[in-house]
């Protein structure tokens, strides 16, 4: 099971000082998190694709490429790769190239976005949205696995003898995850190839999150990739965490209140009810992240969004302190202890597991000999 953060990159003002971070700021910030969430001991850092104000991270490449030259175990993904107004040759040049740099330490997710006035920005039409995400990624996977291509579709130039340059690391493609909240047809993409497909439940109740989930379980047994058990999930989350939840509730409240994607509408009590975000003790976030595979089954990747909102820097590092020391370990031997027998890890790639052997064996031998001198 993995666990970690996914950032959206919102330049938000702090409703608690009326101030808001510059760009250079935000940016700078990210990278911290981002250092902080391995320092704490998480598996995964994620960033989101905005080409909008108040949003920051238009280059997640050049970003991660940052990240990855300053850790050593974090997996680097990102919270949305647009796949609908980014050309998927240009897509499999970039994340092969940081799989190469991280050592293989990258998986991406695939989404279309929730910004319509991106498209007509790339020269595309949102009323494409989906058939140029089906077929966008059906090339992109074809580029990741085949040495010359040959292609024609609707929505780019042909390519003929076609070779995406750099190959992915060891001949291995970058893992890849199928994002969505509402539409069945990404979760029958992801199921049809094998992927993982994501929920991200931050705004929808978990009884969406089963519906979504549940289709793509039963086809990717339909399609023969293993049995519904077998299939690779991972979940959104928001949390917000003091040693008490009346503190936790008292600090949230006026980030809640205002943000601009819930603020000035259902309260906050409401929302914890209605949807998973949890704002309490390291207890009842615990109590609560356990819940999620009651409605979706053992799954692979757990990951919280905690820098948002308008959150000053020094508050998330906070939350990432408590989330890594407090929460996390609970949450490590809970899932591991519950899940059954055939349920797959979480998928890295290969070069990452050599190394983690390598560092288990190096370990070892160490201790083997400590052990001998005494």
């Amino acid at each position: 099971m993995q666990f970690g953060i996914f950032t959206v990159g919102d330049v938000t003002t702090d409703p608690t000082t009326g101030r808001a971070p510059s760009e250079h700021e935000r940016i700078k910030a990210t990278i911290e998190i981002a250092l902080k969430a391995e320092e704490v001991g998480l598996d995964v850092f994620a960033t989101g694709e905005h080409h909008n104000p108040p949003f920051v991270p238009s280059s997640p490449t050049t970003t991660l490429g940052y990240v990855a030259a300053r850790t050593e175990k974090l997996i680097l993904s990102t919270s949305t790769t647009l796949i609908t107004t980014n050309d998927p040759v240009k897509i499999a040049e970039d994340y092969a190239t940081l799989q190469h740099l991280a050592d293989g330490r990258v998986d991406l997710m695939m989404g279309r976005g929730n910004t319509g006035p991106v498209y007509p920005w790339f020269g595309k039409d949102i009323r494409q949205g989906i058939p140029m995400a089906i077929e966008n990624y059906a090339l992109l996977h074809r580029l990741w696995r085949e040495d010359v291509v040959d292609w024609e579709g609707k929505f780019r130039t042909p390519l003929q003898s076609f070779t995406a340059t750099p190959r992915p690391l060891d001949g291995v493609p970058p893992f890849v995850w199928h994002g969505s909240i509402r539409s069945p047809e990404i979760a029958e993409q992801a199921a049809y190839y094998g992927d993982g497909f994501f929920h991200n439940n931050i705004f929808w109740p978990m009884e969406h999150t089963e519906k979504m989930v549940r289709l793509y379980r039963r086809r990717f047994a339909h399609y023969g990739h293993g049995t519904e058990e077998q299939a690779i999930v991972g979940l959104g989350g928001q949390v917000f965490m003091r040693k008490n939840s009346q503190d936790a509730v008292r600090e949230f409240r006026p980030y809640f209140d205002n943000a601009p994607v819930y603020g000035h509408g259902p309260s906050l009590e409401d929302f914890t009810e209605q949807t998973p975000l949890t704002v309490g003790s390291p207890q009842e976030v615990i109590e609560r992240t356990l819940t999620f595979r009651e409605s979706v089954g053992d799954y692979q990747r757990q990951l919280f969004l905690m820098d948002h909102a308008g959150l000053p820097l020094k508050t998330v590092l906070e939350q990432l302190d408590i989330l890594g020391e407090e929460v996390v370990p609970v949450l490590r031997e809970e899932f591991a202890r519950l899940r059954p027998a055939g349920v797959p890890e979480s998928p890295v790639h290969p070069a990452v597991t050599a190394a983690r052997e390598a560092a288990a064996a190096i370990k070892a031998t160490s201790a083997a000999s400590v052990t001998e001198e005494v």
